[in-house]
């Protein structure tokens, strides 16, 4: 019968830890298991930072920089006016619509541009509009509206 009074883990599954640096006699000591010399066997500096190549010029300081980054830039999906009449007439267009539809891969920044024509009256509510698209919209009889 199991209890735990003659519990006791499984041969094979405890390990003594291994005690260094404590003398001769005990086979780690001296050297205490690092071997000697080189970059990990000194104190503290067995970790190199990212990127360190052993005292080489890394790569990311040897290639080129060129030009400038904007971290806050927008990138706009773009849907032209033509590709809207998928849509029924007289419905609202809407990033989740356009999305189901397809035409977008994010529902996030989208931008109507005025290519081609547009034959169905739509109430469409996305980021941003051309002025052309805006044109456009109006005269087949629909809304843009511009939302955040």
């Amino acid at each position: 019968m199991i209890g735990l009074h003659n519990l006791k883990p499984q041969k094979g599954s405890k390990h003594r830890k291994k005690i260094v640096g404590r003398g001769v006699g005990s086979g780690h000591g001296r050297t205490s298991t690092r071997g000697s010399k080189g970059q990990k066997a000194r104190s503290g500096d067995g970790s190199k930072k990212i990127g360190f190549e052993g005292g080489q010029m890394p790569l990311i300081r040897r290639i080129p920089k060129r030009g400038f980054n904007n971290q806050f830039r927008k990138e706009y999906e773009i849907v032209n006016v033509e590709s809207l009449n998928k849509f029924e007439s007289g419905v609202e267009v809407t990033p989740t619509s356009l999305k189901q539809a397809g035409m977008v891969k994010k529902a996030k920044l989208i931008k109507i541009l005025g290519v081609g024509e547009l034959k169905k009256s739509l109430t469409i509510k996305v980021t941003a509009f051309s002025k052309s698209a805006i044109e456009k919209i109006k005269s087949a009889g629909g809304k843009s509206e511009v939302i955040n």
